[in-house]
């Protein structure tokens, strides 16, 4: 049997990416190499609870919605996490991968939509980036830089520049909740004429919570 361990699935609006705002189903699972200052799901570092992917694929389905979301922690610290995401792709399902960016997603199905995360200087965790990540990328996935400074902000312009990450998928601009002023950041985008999506993470608006449940 492949298992995984899992901290919670629970169905909720998508509050980040690009399919902000539809109904979709969280898988999330337990475990992170790393430890961003930022982080909001630290309770997903560790215990959760072993679970065969088929039992995992049946408790998705009760939510009558095709997309789904694997999320951490991070995902691809437990291996298995690959054939989950091929299992649900061949169930038919729309689903997208919430990945640190600091492992390998080189064997990750192209049918997924990878959301990585790539991690800015204030997160504490700069140095885990791994930038052969950028070459695995297709046009339908996302990289999302989490900004909470000025720092941040001009890191971020930079490596867009850097590797015309613009030309390869779509970028996500999202500032830290209660660090990074929203109206401050979107008015530098447009002031510089950013070709990203500006985004604030909607559960933490609707539920003031980490889970949008």
């Amino acid at each position: 049997m492949s298992l995984l361990r899992i901290t919670e699935i629970f169905h909720s609006l998508q509050g980040e990416s690009n399919t902000v705002g539809i109904p979709t189903v969280f898988i999330r699972l337990t475990g992170c190499p790393l430890r961003c200052v930022y982080c909001d799901t630290a309770y997903a570092f560790t215990g959760g609870k072993k679970v065969e992917i088929a039992e995992i694929i049946v408790q998705a389905e009760q939510y009558d919605t095709r997309y789904i979301t694997i999320t951490g922690g991070e995902p691809l610290a437990q291996p298995a996490c690959l054939a989950l995401i091929t299992r649900l792709l061949e169930k038919d399902f729309i689903v997208s991968l919430e990945t640190s960016g600091a492992i390998d997603v080189s064997a990750v199905d192209p049918r997924a939509i990878k959301v990585m995360d790539l991690k800015t200087p204030s997160s504490g965790e700069l140095s885990k980036n791994l930038y052969q990540n950028l070459h695995h990328l297709n046009p339908k996935d996302q990289v999302k830089f989490v900004i909470g400074s000025d720092e941040d902000y001009e890191w971020s312009k930079a490596i867009l520049t850097q590797h015309k990450l613009a030309e390869r998928c779509h970028i996500l601009f999202s500032p830290v909740m209660g660090q990074q002023n929203p109206t401050r950041l979107a008015e530098k985008i447009l002031q510089d004429r950013l070709p990203v999506r500006f985004q604030i993470q909607l559960h933490k608006l609707l539920w003031n919570d980490a889970q949008g449940k």
